[in-house]
């Protein structure tokens, strides 16, 4: 694993094991690691979700929320530092229904990311692989994911697909 500022980008399905192996890669240098936490907890199933994520994470994690202006929090975080998003599917679905201009976000987060000042790791899901959404909503959510995990992969030195738990070097 390099020891310079890298972008690592990880995605994949539903369950495809990607946050576990964004776990990994960020713990793969010395901690304290920085785990930028995107979720809103609106439910009850929710937040067992994240405290799920918090309790496989135990020592030597710390928390940012950053449900909304990931690029001030990336932006303010140590340099060096190893830090971990996750994700941005649920942080483009934050702007998205509040009303933000996801486009004008997008490329304000692209800036950041394209110049990590340490290991970074950045999680999301790939959902242009399915059925096509039955609604206008759901089609512009997917494609402005699929916009956004463009614009991350080729700021990234590295990506990586998972598929059913197995990562795939795809750069």
């Amino acid at each position: 694993m390099p020891d310079r500022s890298h972008l690592t980008f990880v995605l994949g399905g539903a369950r495809s094991g990607k946050s576990t192996h964004a776990e990994k890669l960020t713990s793969g240098f010395p901690a304290p690691w920085l785990y930028v936490a995107t979720a809103q907890a609106f439910d009850e199933e929710m937040r067992e979700r994240i405290a799920q994520h918090r309790a496989r994470r135990g020592e030597g994690w710390t928390t940012a929320e950053a449900p909304l202006d990931l690029a001030a929090a990336l932006a303010g975080a140590p340099g060096r530092q190893p830090v971990l998003v996750d994700c941005l599917t649920l942080w483009l679905s934050n702007h998205m229904l509040a009303g933000h201009d996801v486009d004008a976000e997008s490329d304000r987060l692209a800036a950041v990311l394209a110049r990590p000042r340490g290991p970074w790791f950045v999680v999301s899901n790939e959902v242009g692989l399915g059925v096509v959404p039955d609604n206008a909503l759901g089609r512009r959510f997917r494609d402005a994911q699929g916009r956004l995990n463009r614009q991350v992969a080729e700021a990234a030195d590295r990506v990586v697909l998972m598929v059913a738990g197995l990562p795939m070097q795809v750069k």
